[in-house]
């Protein structure tokens, strides 16, 4: 089992950049990629080829020793994983005002990768649609949230919980009066198509 290194690689490429002032734009032009690639990247919505992870950290002028040399292999955790909620870590993603996230846990199995998180949604939180390279399963655990898809709008409720494939544009939305918390299951392959 593999710690959170490809969570690590895509949080490192966002504060570098924004360390030195470099736009999204001008990164994507750098690395000769998409402006919406990097940003999938930045908030962990896909999984870099070696290729672009490479031109994108030499587009930063950081050497690549460098970049990674704080990075350090996962111990070896057996077959039982406990993470108590103080070892959960929190990180941001795309212009999401109101949502906050905690990352429980990160591992890798076989080609693919699972990322189980905590997002903690205050009533008008707001983001734009987005589209992930994983397939998502979303469990309320407090609250009641909308999922809004083109032209779908679900309602889920305390225990209610969703499955979809996240490359269809999406957004959840609180639609209560105290904040909502959903543990979302984020299964991401490695060869998908």
């Amino acid at each position: 089992m593999e710690d959170n290194t490809i969570f690590k690689i895509s949080s490192k490429i966002k504060e570098i950049r924004k360390e030195k002032g470099i736009t999204i734009q001008e990164l994507a032009d750098r690395a000769g990629v998409s402006k919406g690639l990097i940003s999938q990247i930045e908030n962990n919505r896909t999984v870099p080829s070696l290729l672009v992870l490479v031109n994108i950290i030499s587009s930063l002028h950081v050497d690549l020793n460098d970049f990674f040399k704080d990075f350090k292999s996962g111990e070896e955790a057996g077959p039982i994983v406990v993470r108590k909620k103080t070892d959960y870590e929190p990180f941001e993603k795309e212009q999401a005002v109101g949502f906050h996230y905690n990352r429980i846990l990160t591992t890798s199995m076989d080609s693919s990768m699972l990322d189980i998180v905590l997002l903690e949604l205050v009533p008008d939180a707001v983001r734009p649609m987005v589209e992930t390279e994983a397939f998502e399963y979303k469990y309320i655990v407090k609250g009641t949230v909308e999922y809004i898809f083109h032209g779908k709008t679900v309602t889920l409720e305390e225990g209610d919980s969703i499955f979809f494939d996240g490359r269809l544009s999406h957004t959840p939305r609180n639609i209560g009066r105290t904040n909502a918390l959903m543990l979302i299951v984020y299964f991401f392959e490695q060869n998908r198509k």
